[in-house]
């Protein structure tokens, strides 16, 4: 019915209503003339006048057409995973029972002479008629003469049928023992051989079974409509409740709930003003009411549908229980294309999850033991298989997590010696002026060659040009970043690769197990595009690596437990957090496949640096000159003791390029610089006497001249 606002009636009481000032004077278009004229004013207009077509098909176009083939069949590695299981499966079924074979042949020998005894006992029964004979004794003794004359007659009528077909069964079974008697000893066996199991068979108690289960199923019950209203009512939310307190009618499921890999998938549409998020929130709880482990209860919004729309999938296991895989880097044939996804691990459904890499940088944030290191390693091997990479690895650990990279690294170093360090800061300053480079290199390339203004893959393959892709791996970053010395220094470098190395080939990847304001930069972490969370303590940590509000959006990893090794939240990959479990590579596998990247750099003439025992110390100078050729240029004659901050400032002077940026510091800052810089020197600052433009003379922080000509000489036969 169309709702109107009806006209004055010549019997009210308070006369007739003022009219309303938004109504029309006259009918709308597609609106009766009789309409107007009863001084009705439709509110909506009828469905039914003119059929539009148009807003048909629109409606149509957007309703969610269902896929004529299921998506595992069209997904090739699901339909190929699903098919190796099937066949997995039947295999180790066929051979559990084939190998017992014999112990059910003598199970059902054992048991042969019960159901000989069972069958004839039964054709006796059933012949004459012993089951009723208990309503006739009934009769009998409630003298009721009638009663048993009538169960008499029926009972001969019976009798007489029944020994007709005893008997010629009888007679059928006497002329097929004779056959099989006077056949050869093959065909008597085999009858043999199937009476014994017939007789075992119908002589197995109903308690007991022939076969042993080759399987032992741990399939979790099926998920219902039911199950999941009754899970969602469990969650305290007032919308929830009111909606089933009126039976669920607020709570409806617009698809069926069906299998989805290894668990159930339901679409949820939840009640007006509940959103999925407010249901991820409240995982546990979920988890609870369905009586699964949470492991097992992964909740998620759909992603082109309304707020209130919730995929909810439920697994037969708990993620944690899979056997983990070392997944496709692991063959021998797979190499890597950085420009395309690199593989990186499963979801909860088993699911292949990509990363891309280009154009991109990361972060993988943990507790200690979860599996952060073993998430880099599957990020940094992957870079490795690509012969067009050039690797910086920095293992600030010092336990050589990340040693199988050694093979192919430009740049490689393990520890967390301030020496250690002090390298891996020089490998930032020299990644942070190859940007400089990189980008006058785009800019001067024409635009056929260069459309995007950034790399592309064609790029890469002119070596000459330098745009291969730079990937800067640096685990346990904390130790570098909460430096007292090269804390402050490195961050803005870190923090000026992400920011500009996007478009020029270089990548960044970060790992720490201390993910806080001090251990991990605001500004590092407020820009990493790829996150990865594995499981942490708490919503500072989480909101640290995956993002502002992420816990308050129900992405938590700190519901993640003990055993969920491997297994985080994905963010910044697709358009919402997605849970992870990544590919298992562990050492001997790694070092399989550092061999072969190996290989492919050597076939590819990529291998430079650590990985064929250059000396790979970063250089400032444009024509190769070190740091400390730049020291010795600026000493002027006769002086022995110079102070840091004055050496910085002349430094600056002689390579703006190299040294620009230390000039803008202060003087404490210029002192802790350069100490840092002349750590991997074996060079140390010291308290020297100087004095300013003033002539007045301090102690500071400074430099021995002696110390400087003794590095660039230390054989004597240079001379000074």
């Amino acid at each position: 019915t169309t709702p109107t606002v009806p006209a004055p009636q010549p019997g009210d009481a308070d006369g007739p209503p003022p009219t309303p000032p938004t109504a029309p004077t006259h009918a709308p278009d597609g609106d009766s003339d009789d309409d107007a004229l009863e001084g009705r004013v439709l509110v909506d207009r009828p469905g039914h006048d003119k059929p539009d077509v148009r807003a048909r098909r629109m409606a149509a176009e957007r309703d969610q057409r269902r896929p004529i083939i299921t998506p595992w069949l069209r997904d090739r590695d699901e339909a190929r995973a699903t098919v190796r299981w099937a066949v997995g499966y039947a295999g180790h079924v066929t051979g559990y029972h084939a190998a017992r074979t014999p112990l059910y042949g003598l199970r059902l020998a054992l048991r042969a002479p019960r159901g000989l005894y069972r069958l004839t006992s039964g054709t006796v029964r059933w012949t004459f008629d012993l089951d009723a004979r208990p309503l006739r004794v009934h009769a009998v003794d409630r003298k009721d003469h009638d009663a048993y004359l009538k169960l008499m007659a029926e009972r001969n009528d019976r009798v007489r049928a029944r020994l007709l077909v005893t008997g010629i069964a009888l007679s059928g079974a006497g002329l097929a023992a004779a056959a099989v008697t006077a056949a050869g000893g093959l065909t008597q066996a085999i009858a043999l051989a199937a009476l014994v199991l017939a007789l075992g068979w119908l002589g197995t108690p109903t308690d007991k079974r022939i076969l042993d289960t080759a399987v032992v199923s741990t399939k979790a019950p099926k998920l219902t409509s039911e199950i999941v209203v009754r899970a969602l009512s469990a969650l305290g939310i007032a919308e929830i409740n009111k909606a089933v307190a009126k039976g669920g009618s607020g709570i409806t499921f617009p698809a069926p709930i069906t299998r989805d890999g290894p668990g159930w998938r339901a679409e949820v549409d939840l009640p007006y003003g509940v959103t999925a998020t407010d249901i991820m929130e409240r995982r546990d709880r979920l988890a609870s009411g369905l009586r699964r482990p949470l492991g097992c209860v992964w909740p998620e919004p759909a992603h082109d549908q309304h707020a209130g729309r919730l995929v909810l999938w439920v697994g037969d296991q708990d993620m944690n229980q899979v056997k983990p895989v070392p997944g496709p880097l692991a063959k021998p044939t797979t190499t890597i294309d950085l420009f395309k996804p690199v593989p990186f691990g499963t979801d909860q459904r088993g699911r292949p999850v990509t990363v891309e890499l280009m154009y991109a940088n990361a972060l993988i944030g943990a507790m200690p033991g979860m599996g952060k290191t073993f998430a880099m390693r599957v990020l940094a091997l992957a870079a490795a298989l690509d012969p067009t990479a050039e690797l910086r690895v920095f293992e600030l650990k010092g336990t050589g997590d990340l040693s199988p990279l050694e093979k192919v690294a430009h740049q490689y170093a393990s520890g967390q010696d301030d020496e250690t360090l002090a390298r891996c800061l020089a490998a930032l300053r020299e990644v942070r002026k190859d940007l400089e480079r990189r980008s006058k290199t785009i800019a001067g390339l024409p635009k056929d060659l260069c459309p995007e203004n950034k790399v592309i893959p064609a790029l890469t393959g002119k070596r000459s040009l330098g745009l291969y892709p730079s990937v800067f791996i640096l685990d346990e970053c904390q130790n570098l970043f909460a430096h007292p010395e090269f804390g402050e220094e490195a961050a803005k470098l870190a923090i000026d690769i992400i920011k500009l190395g996007r478009a020029l080939g270089v990548i960044l990847l970060l790992a720490t197990q201390r993910p806080d304001k001090d251990s991990l930069p605001t500004g590092v972490s407020a820009n990493v595009g790829l996150r990865f969370c594995l499981r942490v303590m708490g919503q500072l940590e989480n909101d640290m690596i995956l993002g502002t509000s992420s816990y308050k959006n129900g992405i938590r990893a700190t519901t993640l437990t003990k055993r969920d090794k491997g297994i985080g939240y994905l963010a910044g990959e697709a358009d919402d957090p997605q849970i992870v479990r990544t590919y298992y590579i562990d050492g001997p596998a790694a070092d399989r496949i550092a061999e072969r990247a190996r290989a492919l750099r050597k076939a590819a003439g990529t291998l430079t640096g650590h990985a064929i025992g250059e000396d790979s110390t970063p250089t400032t100078g444009d024509d190769g000159a070190t740091l400390l050729d730049d020291i010795a240029a600026v000493l002027l004659p006769g002086e022995d003791k110079v102070w840091s901050e004055t050496i910085v400032t002349r430094l600056a002077e002689l390579r703006p390029a190299a040294y620009g940026a230390w000039a803008d510091l202060d003087p404490a800052a210029k002192a802790k610089h350069l100490a840092a810089a002349l750590k991997p020197h074996g060079i140390t600052t010291s308290q020297v006497w100087g004095q300013d433009e003033n002539g007045r003379g301090a102690n500071r922080r400074g430099v021995h001249a002696e110390h400087i000509h003794n590095a660039l000489n230390p054989t004597g036969d240079r001379a000074r």
